[in-house]
């Protein structure tokens, strides 16, 4: 008996360790730059600038699979699985594209540029430009799974109907924790805004 509570003790000495540390790396993490426009009841309109990725497009719409498989690539093409055996910062959010084949995407911090980059071992790896866009954002706590997600892309929606702001079909998914961070998770169903919407915006 003793020893089991001794075994509990030093699991519980560790996970705490692990959430202190992963709370304190994502205050220091850099993160994919916006700035809000307008706040709405349930949701907020922001403008991105233009940011460089690395993604990698998979074969699946489903959010477990998908998050598996792509964050094992890109985390390994990050960590040193490159051409030049390089380690690049991680940062956040991860991005995903709710599309019939996920694409997920690592912002590349901003000391790189294209041409600077390590080339990916996993062909599969491309670097991918984001250009600046407008987007409406909804937010969600706790672990996300695709029922999580298609909901809040339903209240997304529901919401920018109500307010007639017109979007595009370019939605996307944004989990800001990594997969051992339990506590004060955050995520974000966001989707591209047509151009006209903006002037509307600016009117109300």
């Amino acid at each position: 008996m003793k020893i089991l509570l001794i075994l509990l003790g030093v699991v519980l000495i560790a996970f705490i360790v692990i959430q202190l540390f992963a709370m304190n790396g994502q205050r220091n993490i850099e993160t994919y730059p916006y700035v809000v426009n307008k706040n709405y009841d349930t949701f907020e309109i922001r403008s991105y600038e233009a940011t460089l990725f690395t993604s990698v497009k998979l074969t699946t719409n489903q959010y477990k699979d998908a998050s598996s498989k792509g964050f094992s690539l890109l985390a390994g093409y990050i960590f040193g699985n490159n051409k030049r055996n390089e380690k690049i910062a991680m940062t956040s959010p991860v991005s995903m594209s709710l599309e019939d084949s996920m694409t997920m995407m690592f912002m590349v911090p901003k000391k790189f540029k294209k041409e600077t980059l390590p080339q990916p071992n996993q062909s599969q790896i491309e670097f991918r430009e984001e250009p600046a866009k407008t987007v409406a954002a909804i937010h969600f706590d706790g672990w996300a799974n695709d029922e999580k997600i298609a909901a809040y892309k339903q209240k997304l929606k529901a919401a920018l109907d109500a307010e007639g702001i017109g979007y595009t079909n370019r939605f996307y998914f944004l989990g800001y924790n990594p997969p051992y961070e339990v506590f004060n998770r955050k995520n974000e169903v966001i989707v591209e805004l047509q151009s006209e919407a903006l002037d509307l915006i600016k009117k109300q």
